[in-house]
């Protein structure tokens, strides 16, 4: 695999004007995925982002990064292979379903992290093709971080890696009265928006939102994943995994209700919407040894 060593961060305003342009060239749908990986050395934790990420997030402000926090800066990187040339899928129309954490130790405020990116495991999906955008964080030399998001291209699912595979998703808890119900405020996608940088115009307002099919504005949803990670707060190791399964986008407004059940070694949780009871995320945790 070819490594292209990057000198800053890309910045996703320009990445994403790169992407629209990019909509206007043809791709081919049956290649492969490039061999590629990004990487980026020495990068910072901004105190001041932090501290409006885990304010838009819920989490307490501490010296300890929240597992959701560094997808943050490994996710320009997916951006940057995603719009390149050679590959297959226009980003536009891409979604993203799942989403897998693995903390091997909590991220201080004061690491210096060097990030690798890349893309992995074509594979086919019921409503087309799926594949994963891999990110790792490395500090002194030791891996602490690593994800895989998982996005679907729909379309025809012809063309599967054979060694692609997807492994099951979890089996949240649904019935119950629910442990916790959060207002999730119109703005809700703005303010992920802002300290994110994914300024995805489905998250923005109705008008940008109804523009991709959407009655109004969603929450992203790496903003519901780490909603349900802060509902755990004080309860997990140092080391775990955190996998979450995208199913339907809360439309903002929106009132969710938050469950979760106690496992052999881990947890099992649900976000759905409080009054229909549709679910927008199901996942689960367990310690890494």
């Amino acid at each position: 695999m070819q490594v292209r060593e990057l000198t800053s961060p890309p910045s996703l305003g320009r990445l994403y004007a790169r992407g629209a342009l990019g909509m206007l060239r043809s791709r081919s749908r049956g290649g492969g995925l490039p061999e590629q990986e990004l990487l980026l050395r020495d990068v910072a934790i901004d105190r001041e982002r932090l501290a409006e990420y885990v304010r838009v997030c819920g989490f307490p402000l501490r010296d300890r990064v929240p597992a959701t926090y560094p997808h943050l800066l490994a996710f320009p990187l997916g951006i940057e292979l995603m719009i390149d040339p050679s590959f297959p899928f226009p980003p536009a129309g891409l979604v993203h379903i799942r989403n897998t954490i693995v903390q091997h130790r909590p991220v201080t405020v004061s690491d210096r992290l060097t990030l690798r990116a890349a893309t992995r495991n074509l594979r086919s999906h019921p409503k087309g093709r799926q594949f994963d955008v891999t990110a790792e964080a490395t500090a002194d030399s030791a891996v602490v971080w690593r994800s895989a998001s998982t996005y679907l291209s729909r379309g025809s699912s012809d063309g599967e890696d054979p060694a692609g595979r997807s492994a099951p998703e979890p089996e949240a808890p649904s019935d119950g009265p629910p442990h916790a119900e959060w207002r999730a405020p119109a703005d809700t996608g703005r303010r992920y928006a802002a300290v994110s940088g994914d300024r995805n115009p489905i998250h923005l307002n109705p008008v940008t939102a109804r523009a991709f099919g959407f009655p109004r504005q969603i929450a992203h949803g790496m903003w519901t994943k780490a909603r349900c990670l802060a509902a755990f707060e004080g309860r997990l190791p140092a080391a775990f995994t955190l996998d979450a399964a995208f199913k339907r986008p809360v439309v903002l407004p929106a009132d969710v209700a938050f469950r979760s059940r106690r496992t052999d070694g881990g947890w099992t949780f649900s976000l759905r919407d409080a009054r229909r009871g549709d679910p927008h995320l199901v996942g689960a945790i367990s310690p890494v040894a």
